[in-house]
């Protein structure tokens, strides 16, 4: 062969190996899961062990996954039903999330309402320390999941925001979405609706899917590349534009760093990406201030899906966690759109109106008053850039015919504002919460809340916005309870924690050279600790540390003070605070935080009552 000749096949041959190689790598959502079909295998049920409780069967079961490298993956679960149903039920799989393991009290929540109820595994045996991940109940020797030549668990975690080949991974020699965690785990979850329709006592067309942070992601994941999902729950977690660097007062964050080709991760693996394709009802459960689904982009991803009810529950002040008034919308939401019940209220109407007589903004909200009776409406607005740190102001809020407003004076111009509202509405009846820990006996009310209101600087000043507000040396005075605080542990004093963003705040923030000073009534004499944290959250301004103060307080029935400098208050590594100026957050506690055992006293007596919080 001619040079010329040999040199242009090996540009051919070169030029189609490239063009089947990025053939190969999918472009959509769509492309990834087209060669994906969840009910083409048998499922090769294994029943493990079966027992009644409170009206219910139950069952832990594993299931095939598939078979990958040539081996094959498994899936265990707790799978449950109403006994002696008559007619098909509704079906709902409960996703865990991370460290956590199948919930039998979320199957338990579920059959008490009349749902079947499967909650996967996808954890397997996780890190291997007991209890997590081994199945509630489980006996030595018991299956467990087994992902046989894979693991997308934790004890691969960087092949959740990777697609670089690996020995544990789909591909050992190319890189694709396919390598990536998530694609694992979302392909045993399908397979885990599969198990659901094909049980005899389950109605095929009233699939419902919830998880709860990983579990949240998974549910996106789910119901947005499987069209029998007829509902979906997420919580804490689940928004997209995740790999993009977010820009805050003082630098970036970004959450996650993909390893491989960002645009094919962002296309093929990024919830922004699978929004658009859900077709079913999303109702979102969350934190105001969660680490793991950022308010701001929750709101961003849900609006790409089309065509589809969407509701916004958010706790506030609170990272990771739901107030019972949250947690209940849940069971709500699959009874409305699985069972054919009473219809959740519409998402509060919600207009923030910058130019006013006076040039201070307000919120105007106009609630759903004909779904449910209205119990009562809180107002927040912030003028914190990020979403995890920002203190939530709380507003005056006035009635006004049926709808609610409330003003937003501002400190200063030169910041974002941001807003939204919560609206409780009182259920026809209690609903019994009683399976799930700490969400509440029996919950009365339901929170929805609205859309998030948002304005630069650039606007505010265009609509003549004027600063009325002035930064406060009281921090707080309780005169409203603790509405700007939110507890741990709530009820049991001595493991109880009481805290509040406020220092964060510009409003609140220390004067230079100020001192501390808590005034309270402590009934019996107990130790308090006086907890800081500082940049938490905020890495781009600056290390993340925790400092502690632990002062005796004599029992008394008169008010009494405790005045602190910062060099009372101390690192884990033994280092005192310099100064108030970087805290974003302050906790008033039984003990410290994380410590456990001896380092715990018994707390004596009642519970102390703060008086005033501020600066001197």
């Amino acid at each position: 062969m001619k040079p010329a000749c040999l040199a242009l096949f090996f540009t051919l041959f070169l030029t189609h190996a490239l063009f089947l190689q990025a053939a190969e790598v999918p472009g959509s959502v769509a492309e990834l899961w087209a060669d994906f079909d969840p009910r083409k295998d048998g499922l090769e049920e294994e029943l493990i062990r079966e027992w009644k409780e409170d009206g219910g069967v139950y069952r832990h079961v594993r299931y095939f996954i598939g078979s990958f490298k040539g081996k094959p993956a498994r899936m265990a679960a707790i799978y449950g039903f109403p006994e002696g149903a008559k007619e098909k039920v509704p079906g709902v799989m409960h996703i865990h999330g991370g460290g956590q393991r199948a919930s039998l009290s979320e199957v338990k929540l579920l059959v008490g309402r009349g749902y079947a109820a499967l909650s996967v595994n996808w954890g397997g045996d996780g890190d291997g320390r007991p209890p997590f991940n081994t199945m509630e109940g489980a006996q030595p020797g018991d299956a467990n999941t087994d992902w046989g030549a894979v693991d997308p668990t934790q004890l691969n975690v960087p092949g959740y925001t990777s697609m670089l080949p690996g020995p544990k991974q789909f591909y050992e020699d190319r890189e694709h979405p396919k390598n990536n965690n998530w694609y694992l785990l979302t392909l045993g979850c399908r397979r885990g609706l599969t198990f659901l329709e094909q049980q005899p006592e389950v109605d095929a067309q009233r699939l419902g899917v919830h998880g709860f942070s990983m579990g949240g992601n998974l549910t996106m994941y789910v119901a947005g590349s499987d069209d029998r999902v007829k509902a979906a729950v997420p919580g804490v977690g689940g928004q997209g534009f995740r790999w993009e660097a977010h820009a805050f007062a003082g630098g970036t964050a970004q959450q996650e760093k993909i390893l491989g080709d960002v645009e094919v991760f962002r296309r093929t693996l990024s919830f922004e990406s699978y929004a658009p394709r859900i077709g079913c009802p999303v109702l979102h459960r969350s934190g105001t201030n969660d680490f793991h689904g950022w308010m701001d982009d929750v709101y961003r991803t849900n609006a790409l899906i089309a065509g589809q009810p969407t509701r916004y529950c958010w706790s506030p002040h609170l990272n990771h966690r739901l107030i019972p008034e949250v947690a209940v919308a849940m069971p709500l939401w699959f009874d409305q759109y699985l069972k054919g019940g009473p219809a959740l209220p519409e998402t509060p109407g919600c207009e923030l109106v910058l130019k006013t007589t006076d040039g201070v903004p307000m919120l105007r909200v106009t609630p759903d008053v004909k779904a449910m009776p209205i119990s009562r409406v809180e107002i927040y607005y912030s003028v914190d850039a990020d979403p995890r740190a920002r203190f939530w102001r709380s507003a005056e809020v006035v009635k006004s015919g049926e709808g609610y407003t409330a003003v937003l004076p501002l400190h200063a111009v030169g910041l974002p504002l941001f807003a939204f509202a919560n609206v409780y509405h009182t259920l026809p009846q209690a609903v019994s919460m009683k399976a799930l820990p700490g969400n509440g006996a029996e919950v009365s009310e339901v929170c929805l809340s609205s859309l998030l209101q948002h304005a630069e600087p650039d606007a505010l000043r265009v609509a003549g916005t004027v600063a009325t507000a002035r930064p406060s040396i009281v921090i707080e005075d309780f005169s409203h309870g603790l509405r700007d605080w939110y507890v741990l542990n709530a009820g049991n004093l001595t493991h109880q924690e009481t805290w509040t963003r406020k220092v964060t705040d510009p409003l609140y923030r220390a004067p230079e050279g100020a001192r501390l000073k808590l005034s309270l009534k402590m009934p019996k004499t107990n130790r308090l600790t006086f907890v800081l944290r500082e940049n938490d959250w905020r890495s781009y301004r600056g290390p993340r540390a925790s400092y502690q103060c632990t002062r005796e307080i004599a029992g008394s029935a008169e008010v009494q003070s405790v005045m602190l400098v910062p060099s009372d208050f101390i690192s884990d590594k033994g280092t005192p605070l310099k100064d108030w100026a970087q805290i974003d957050e302050l906790g008033l506690c039984a003990h410290v935080p994380g410590k456990a055992g001896k380092d715990v006293a018994l707390w004596n007596g009642g519970a102390a009552e703060f008086v005033r919080l501020g600066w001197e």
